[in-house]
């Protein structure tokens, strides 16, 4: 992975896979509009895990659309995020190249993760992320949750955000064995 070692500037990893990527989500004809589904997926990650942000993200070769987004509300709407994001915003982007799970209790103990604009911006303090990992390996996106305040995710926040994430490929491979058929 390749870093930028510019002062406060966004540590993103090059991320080789964008085409390959984009095709196979044309493909399943996901990942550019906001999904119902998605949604309710997102809604559910917020109750498995208590947190007050869930998403289902798709990331191109500059931006995140968030498919599926759900924020409980805490009556601070500013601080929601919309379904578009730059690449060079959040730890997604970092789940996909690593083709990982990404578990950040406090980003501020992390110094590549602390200086990204979501953390002034959205006030993001914890993060937990697993990969969508395709039955053609290819790594669609993510599932992740995120909070305000800092998280003790631990094994018990790792294994479920792992877990969720296969349900949602079971789901997604569903969908396009449907559209196979129709």
């Amino acid at each position: 992975m390749i870093y930028d070692s510019a002062p406060h500037q966004s540590l993103t990893p090059t991320d080789l896979e964008v085409p390959l990527r984009m095709r196979r989500l044309r493909e399943l004809g996901i990942g550019e509009e906001p999904d119902p589904a998605f949604d309710e997926f997102a809604r559910r990650l917020t109750e498995v895990t208590g947190s007050p942000y869930a998403m289902v993200n798709f990331i191109s070769e500059d931006q995140q659309y968030f498919a599926g987004l759900h924020a409980v509300s805490k009556g601070d709407a500013a601080a929601t995020p919309g379904r578009v994001m730059d690449r060079d915003h959040g730890y997604c982007p970092h789940v996909v190249v690593r083709r990982k799970a990404l578990v950040l209790d406090d980003v501020c103990d992390y110094p590549r993760f602390a200086g990204n604009p979501v953390v002034d911006e959205i006030g993001i303090r914890s993060y937990l992320g697993a990969p969508l990992i395709d039955r053609t390996g290819t790594t669609l996106g993510t599932i992740c949750v995120i909070d305000t305040e800092p998280r003790p995710w631990g094994r018990a926040g790792l294994e479920t955000i792992k877990s969720m994430a296969a349900e949602l490929i079971e789901q997604i491979h569903q969908r396009e064995d449907a559209r196979k058929q129709a």
